[in-house]
């Protein structure tokens, strides 16, 4: 089973596992990413069961409207069941790293409202300890290089992501050479950085549930 193929059987995974709620959960938030794009794309096939979306990056919005889903604002959403986004890494915590699409704190703000988080991602990302894939940093422009400065306290390489500019107009520092074993205080020491609009390790919000893909099908993995 090729890459492609287990990101498919994931994405197929994720829409039968929220179909008996659609009806009554008529609004899922969707992530951003090809992983994502997988799920839409099957998520069109029962886009007669729910209203709409919340999309958290602008490419996902225009995939979800060429399917003829609705996009909502999630300022006028009073509910949100469902959050299904793929990742770049993912441990025994189901903490992720995410990010590497720039969408993160779009990302980020949908999975903290919703309910439930699902995860979809092939056995490529899953890792014993983060850090392996460089963690984006979205900063605002004028704190670039302050941000930067007080990265490499923490022993890291913060580098520029040259030519990105976020849908929220702003500039992302991946950050190199990190072995994260405390992801839930490296997220908050972050994220207080002055300048620093957010970073992409999800783990005071971690998935709920992990749908991995694999060569022999996918697997269902929760906490506990």
């Amino acid at each position: 089973m090729t890459q492609d193929e287990m990101k498919q059987a994931v994405a197929i995974a994720a829409v039968e596992m929220i179909q008996p709620s659609l009806e009554s959960s008529s609004i899922v938030g969707v992530g951003t990413g090809s992983t994502a794009n997988f799920f839409i794309d099957e998520l069109a096939k029962v886009k007669h069961l729910f209203d709409g979306a919340v999309a958290s990056s602008e490419a996902t919005a225009e995939r979800l409207k060429s399917h003829g889903i609705p996009v909502y604002d999630l300022n006028g959403v009073n509910q949100l069941d469902f959050y299904i986004d793929g990742a770049d890494e993912f441990n025994d915590k189901l903490q992720l790293i995410k990010g590497g699409g720039g969408a993160l704190t779009r990302e980020k703000i949908v999975a903290a409202v919703a309910k439930t988080f699902i995860c979809i991602a092939d056995e490529t990302k899953q890792v014993e300890l983060l850090g392996e894939f460089p963690l984006p940093v979205e900063v605002i422009p004028m704190a670039r290089s302050h941000v930067a400065r007080q990265l490499f306290k923490l022993d890291a390489q913060p580098v520029y992501r040259e030519g990105v500019v976020t849908d929220n107009g702003n500039q992302v520092l991946d950050v190199h050479n990190l072995s994260i074993d405390a992801a839930v205080a490296l997220e908050q020491k972050i994220n207080n950085i002055v300048g620093v609009v957010t970073n992409g390790l999800f783990a005071e919000r971690s998935a709920d549930v992990v749908l991995m893909g694999t060569p022999n099908g996918v697997e269902t993995l929760r906490l506990g």
